[in-house]
C-alpha cells in the first residue's frame, strides 16, 4: 500500500510542477483542462519511474563529474520525450526546456522530501 501512496504523491507533484512550468516559463505550454494535466502528469511519473534510473545509470559519470548538474540533462531528456509523447505539451525553445527541467526537478525534490518524513 505504501507504493500506491508514493505513486499518488508523485503524480500530484508532477501535476503541480507542470502547472508551475506552464504558468511561469515562457515557451512551455500545456493546453487542455485538469484532465490533461493529470494525464501528462501520469506519463511524466511513468517516465520518471522507468526511464530516469536507466538514464542516471548511463549518464552517471557525467553527473559525478559535474557535481550533480548533469541531472538537469537527465530531466531535460525526460521532458523532451514527454513533449514527443504528448500532443498537448509544447516546449518551444531550449531555454524553456532547461528552465522547466530545473523547476520540475526542484518541485519533485521538495514533494518527495516532504513525503518521506
Amino acid at each position: 500500500m505504501k507504493w500506491l501512496a508514493k505513486i499518488v504523491v508523485a503524480v500530484a507533484a508532477n501535476a503541480v510542477a507542470l502547472w508551475a512550468a506552464t504558468s511561469y516559463i515562457p515557451g512551455f505550454t500545456l493546453t487542455g483542462g485538469f484532465s490533461e494535466f493529470v494525464r501528462v502528469a501520469l506519463i511524466l511519473t511513468a517516465l520518471n519511474f522507468v526511464l530516469k534510473p536507466i538514464l542516471k545509470l548511463i549518464l552517471g559519470p557525467v553527473i559525478v563529474l559535474t557535481l550533480g548538474i548533469g541531472l538537469i540533462i537527465v530531466n531535460s531528456l525526460i521532458l523532451y520525450i514527454l513533449d514527443f509523447l504528448s500532443k498537448n505539451l509544447t516546449i518551444e525553445t531550449i531555454p524553456a526546456l532547461v528552465y522547466s527541467a530545473i523547476l520540475i526537478g526542484f518541485v519533485n525534490f521538495i514533494f518527495h522530501l516532504a513525503a518521506t518524513k
